[in-house]
């Protein structure tokens, strides 16, 4: 039943206890106990609303960092990726198979302040030895939900 219950917070974090008894066929009292011990054992995190940013007036770019680094003994890559998930400008870090280790999506106002970061703080850390920057343009897509509407492409063909 766990499973179902996150399904469906996935899909609407917004939905009442209620509704989801409703929908899996349980009692009010037994979708709070569950989703009460999933908060508990870091099972069920946050609940979080996905906002299209760009229907806003607020300015900010955001970027995905990818960073080499030289691992530690006995650590790993853990201590680098908590040093670096400390700074508020970080809203994701993982650990990533390929050409590099970790990346880290940061959001900033301006490109030049993500560069900064990224100059200052980022490629300056100990036992990262490089850094590729690549800056969000546009989302259309983001955890499974759709940002822009399909559209034609309306480009004209040059053969």
């Amino acid at each position: 039943m766990r499973n179902k219950i996150l399904s469906l917070l996935e899909q609407n974090a917004g939905l009442k206890h209620d509704q989801i008894a409703v929908m899996l066929d349980m009692s009010v009292e037994q979708v709070d106990k569950e989703i009460e011990e999933m908060t508990e054992e870091g099972i069920l995190l946050r609940s979080k609303a996905l906002i299209n940013w760009e229907k806003t007036d607020r300015e900010f770019v955001a970027a995905q960092i990818e960073l080499k680094v030289t691992p530690q003994r006995g650590e790993g890559f853990d201590k680098i990726a908590e040093r670096i998930y400390q700074y508020p400008e970080v809203k994701s870090v993982y650990l990533i198979s390929g050409g590099f280790d970790i990346a880290v999506t940061i959001e900033g106002r301006t490109m030049k302040e993500v560069a900064l970061f990224v100059a200052e703080k980022l490629s300056t850390m100990e036992h990262v030895t490089s850094t590729k920057t690549n800056f969000i343009l546009k989302k259309y897509k983001q955890d499974g939900v759709l940002f822009a509407k399909e559209g034609k492409d309306e480009r004209a063909v040059i053969s």
